[in-house]
């Protein structure tokens, strides 16, 4: 079952317009919300332990010298399309300048040059590790990176799962009234 309105299979643009309406019909219950407001600040702590990790494990470097110097793969352009509308809510919630101009016409729209502009990623891109990456990082770095990985994926699909809850109340309520 899908929230009434959130184009899964539209445009970017569309998602991200559903998105953006969501935010100004709901933005300040949304943000009112005690389970969103403590998911929302557990996600950015979760987001940021990942981050530490992978600089950590020398995955960012590694990662931009890929793209910059090997024509890297991993943030293609079509990534972006794995956004669904309430992820892009999300990440407006956090704050998120979703820009709509590419850096690199062969890149994912969301990568910048630090990795990705977005502080809620989907899980693809959380989980993704080359195979030539992966043997180059050593497997403690890993592991750890792993773990915050994991708590960070499933703090977002607690807010996820309660934005989408929510917003069909409101949504509801919304009806009745008018």
């Amino acid at each position: 079952m899908s929230i009434t309105g959130d184009p899964r299979s539209a445009s970017l643009e569309a998602r991200y317009a559903w998105a953006r309406g969501q935010l100004e019909l709901h933005g300040a219950r949304l943000r009112e919300d005690d389970v969103v407001d403590r998911l929302l600040a557990e996600l950015s702590a979760r987001v940021a332990a990942s981050r530490d990790a992978m600089v950590a494990a020398d995955l960012v470097e590694a990662c931009r010298a890929c793209e910059e110097q090997e024509g890297g793969s991993c943030c293609g352009r079509g990534m972006e399309d794995h956004y669904d509308g309430v992820l892009l809510l999300v990440n407006l919630l956090l704050g998120a300048v979703i820009e709509k101009q590419w850096r690199d016409e062969e890149s994912c729209l969301f990568l910048g040059p630090r990795g990705c502009r977005l502080p809620a990623r989907d899980h693809i891109c959380v989980n993704y590790l080359c195979v030539k990456l992966g043997e180059r990082l050593s497997p403690p770095a890993v592991a750890e990176m792993r773990k915050r990985q994991g708590r960070e994926l499933e703090t977002l699909f607690l807010l996820t799962d309660h934005l989408t809850t929510l917003l069909r109340r409101l949504q509801t309520e919304a009806g009745r009234d008018g």
